[in-house]
């Protein structure tokens, strides 16, 4: 069951679909012939284009109405169709989409001006919104989106008429040049405040251009902007083959502008003429790299409140819990499963770890989407032949949700009590790019899988013979480019039922102490990751190529200075003891990691601790 859009909205990046037009005229469908009648004549051809922006990841979709208003459906003899071709519209986007996909109305601009340049007053602007709005809201949509205005004030009926007679959230987005102006040359950073004030909901920009111009016009409107932006271009600018328009970027080019327009500020993207269910695809694989669909739980319906008790309490669950709970340092060190099927090397490193007083061994889930020896086998070997503790990491990329219902109770069985709940790295980046990730649900979600799990219930709410007792952690990035965005996505994970948390790698302290202060609402213990930079070559990977890590230029700087590769390999562990001594009053543990495989690294670090 869907929640109210702008609820969603608040808690994940959003993908639209892409063009509906285009798609038509590639199926044979004359460019003189009325696209938005065809919800009436042709409504198998239009729900088919639904249904592969639905199956390509797309979170919402537009109905086919964009021009479905009186004044362009009259020169189609249609005025008298209006209300049924707007109903219709949504009613088939809302078949395709079902319970979980959200759908909006597509409403596009008039052909008139507006009085005094045009013959068209601004109530009856309103008056002809309203009309085209009425069969939307009654087929069922979510929301509302103006797309392509090129005129302001016509916006500002129509942001207007909309509030005034539906209460449904509003996205309104202009369309703009290539210099970033409307095309009546209002600049950007006018508009999206006026659209803002007139009480749209979201503003943004669609159509016309391609993604360079609108990454450039989405950043300035974003040092305005006091509500979410979106962003909608075309596949580039079309060019004319053969007496075709023939749109020319490709859907990997919009999969990097995504991720470019994510981090200037977009929490809408999709795509606009000449984009299609490839282009979505793709920008699906982007957004979930930053950070996949949140999936918040339906509610439990329990009989009893007993039956949610925690059955194994927190301090009993695992001698690793056992020592937090006791204020006691904890200290884990990360060992990555082989890429073959032999794990004595990495048995023999835990064995030596424990040896030298380490609580815990950190098993990553296929990180960076790399193809190694499944992370659980490798935890059960390693508590088993090397008897130490080890921290299982689960990410949601590989396995639906059963499988992982199915591993967590085998893994426990097993003797696994520790595990670390991530999302994952998507397969794009990986040995295998072509590989398909599932994602049903992100972490937050598994925390609250494990969550039920330790309080005796399966996913439908019903008791289960043994209850688990997972010591449950998750990850948290105090570098964040959105630490908000990060906080937020934080207070749900502990709401979920996190116990712990392990953050990426710190090299910036100061940076880290202002994260801690933004969390002091929420009681629970921090590990602290450290990665001992050991070259220059390994400060510059972790800085460019691994998501979550940022190394401060402060830092680089001393790396780069080093005349030999001993020296920077020094004071990269000297800056890793320094983190630890600075962040040690303030944390539950640290978490270290081993460059390169070299158990050398994390002995000389923990003897700091």
């Amino acid at each position: 069951m869907r929640i109210p859009f702008l609820d969603f909205l608040k808690d994940n990046l959003v993908l639209f679909d892409g063009a509906m037009g285009t798609e038509l005229y590639n199926k044979g469908v004359f460019i003189n012939s009325c696209y938005d009648e065809l919800n009436l004549t042709r409504p198998k051809l239009i729900k088919e284009i639904h249904q592969a922006y639905v199956e390509a990841g797309a979170d919402v979709i537009e109905s086919n109405t964009y021009g479905a208003n009186r004044l362009k459906l009259k020169k189609h003899g249609l005025e008298d169709k209006i209300y049924d071709i707007n109903f219709s519209g949504a009613t088939l986007a809302r078949a395709a989409a079902g319970e979980d996909i959200y759908v909006a109305g597509s409403i596009g601009p008039l052909d008139e001006r507006l009085e005094p340049w045009g013959p068209l007053a601004e109530s009856e602007a309103r008056e002809i919104f309203i009309e085209q709005a009425k069969g939307l809201k009654d087929g069922g949509v979510d929301l509302f989106i103006l797309e392509t205005f090129s005129d302001l004030h016509l916006m500002q009926q129509a942001i207007i008429a909309l509030k005034e007679a539906y209460e449904l959230p509003i996205i309104a987005q202009m369309t703009i040049s290539n210099e970033g102006n409307s095309l009546f040359g209002t600049p950007p950073e006018m508009f999206s405040t006026k659209m803002v004030q007139w009480g749209a909901d979201v503003v943004g920009v669609n159509c016309s251009v391609g993604p360079k111009p609108m990454l450039d016009t989405l950043e300035k409107m974003n040092k305005v902007s006091e509500v979410p932006l979106s962003v909608m271009p075309n596949a580039g600018t079309p060019q004319n083959v053969d007496g075709r328009n023939i749109y020319l970027a490709t859907a990997d080019y919009f999969a990097e502008y995504t991720r470019r327009f994510i981090r200037s500020g977009a929490r809408i993207v999709g795509g606009c003429c000449g984009t299609n269910p490839e282009f979505i695809r793709e920008m699906r694989k982007s957004i979930q790299s930053i950070q996949p669909r949140i999936i918040i739980p339906k509610p439990v319906h329990i009989k009893e409140e007993k039956e949610l008790k925690q059955v194994v309490p927190v301090c009993e669950k695992s001698k690793f819990a056992a020592k937090i709970c006791k204020k006691e340092f904890v200290t884990s060190v990360e060992i990555v499963p082989p890429r073959g099927a032999n794990a004595e090397k990495a048995i023999e490193t835990a064995r030596l770890l424990k040896e030298a007083g380490v609580d815990a061994i950190n098993i990553p889930d296929g990180p960076r989407a790399l193809s190694r020896m499944g992370a659980s086998y490798l935890s059960m070997m390693i508590q088993q032949q090397a008897g130490i503790e080890s921290i299982l990491h689960i990410a949601c990329r590989d396995r639906n949700l059963l499988g992982m219902v199915g591993d967590l109770l085998g893994a426990y069985a097993a003797g696994i009590k520790n595990v670390l709940l991530v999302t994952g790295d998507p397969p794009k980046m990986g040995t295998y790019p072509d590989a398909t990730a599932v994602f049903d649900v992100d972490s937050i979600g598994l925390t609250n899988v494990v969550s039920s799990l330790n309080s005796g219930q399966d996913l439908g709410g019903n008791p289960i013979e043994h209850a688990t007792g997972f010591f449950s952690g998750v990850g948290v990035n105090p570098g964040a480019i959105d630490l908000d965005y990060e906080i937020k996505r934080f207070e749900w994970k502990v709401k979920a039922g996190a116990e712990y948390a392990i953050t990426q790698p710190v090299f910036d302290n100061q940076l880290f102490f202002d994260f801690m202060k933004r969390i002091e609402h929420l009681d629970i213990p921090i590990i602290a990751g450290v990665w001992p930079l050991v070259s220059v070559r390994n400060a510059e990977f972790m800085n460019n190529e691994v998501p979550g890590a940022s190394v401060p230029d402060e830092v680089m700087k001393k790396m780069y200075a080093s005349k030999s590769k001993e020296e920077a390999r020094e004071t990269g562990l000297e800056i890793a003891r320094q983190t630890i001594r600075d962040l040690k009053p303030y944390i539950a543990g640290v978490q270290v990691s081993m460059p390169f495989g070299q158990i050398k690294y994390p002995l000389e670090l923990l003897k700091e601790v």
